[in-house]
């Protein structure tokens, strides 16, 4: 009887041991991912430099490339929001940008003005501060009345699903549809001024 006990007790902390080895190399693994961080960048202007005219209403306005990096384990999908907070009349969106194949390293200059992408990402409705008042479809580059420069924020999300909205959606849509699935966030900022 005793020798029974004995060795349900060794196969018992045997299987602790082993339970608590596993539990130690998925905490390894998870903060492997964790480390990882999304970066977002462009060959066109570094973070909180000036925007080539380019890539403004002054110029073609055809929008810069865009790199990014880090994208975490899990990734389904990538978002891409741009706007203006220091419009006069309140956040002015710039482009929308969603289902983008998590396999791309980002974007191309001059994505073309189009509601669905061969790739098959999807682009929403911008230009403006109301979204009553958006009627453009793709990306639209730093336009600011003249004065002190604007900043211009690219943010990039990275998904865990794909997302069921249609081309054409606005951005309090994107953002509604967005929550709870976001695996990383970053942005890039560049600054314009007419």
């Amino acid at each position: 009887m005793k020798k029974t006990i004995f060795v349900s007790c060794v196969c018992a902390l045997a299987a602790v041991s082993a339970v608590q080895g596993a539990g130690k190399k998925n905490y390894k693994e998870v903060k492997k991912v964790k480390k990882m961080t999304l970066t977002v960048t462009s060959p066109a202007f570094g973070n909180n430099e000036y925007i080539p005219a380019k890539h403004a209403c002054g110029g073609p306005d055809v929008s810069p490339e865009l790199k990014w990096a880090g994208l975490p384990e899990g990734a389904k999908s990538v978002a891409v929001i741009m706007d203006d907070p220091d419009a006069p009349p309140g956040t002015w969106v710039h482009w929308i940008l969603f289902n983008i194949p998590p396999a791309l390293d980002g974007l191309k200059e001059n994505v073309a003005k189009t509601e669905v992408l061969p790739d098959g990402s999807r682009q929403g409705r911008v230009w403006g501060v109301s979204e009553d008042d958006f009627s453009r479809i793709g990306y639209f580059g730093p336009c600011p009345p003249p004065g002190k420069p604007h900043r211009y924020f690219f943010k990039v999300y990275v998904l865990d699903e794909l997302l069921g909205l249609p081309a054409g959606t606005t951005k309090s849509a994107l953002l509604k549809a967005m929550e709870g699935h976001i695996l990383a966030r970053a942005e890039l900022v560049g600054l314009y001024k007419r």
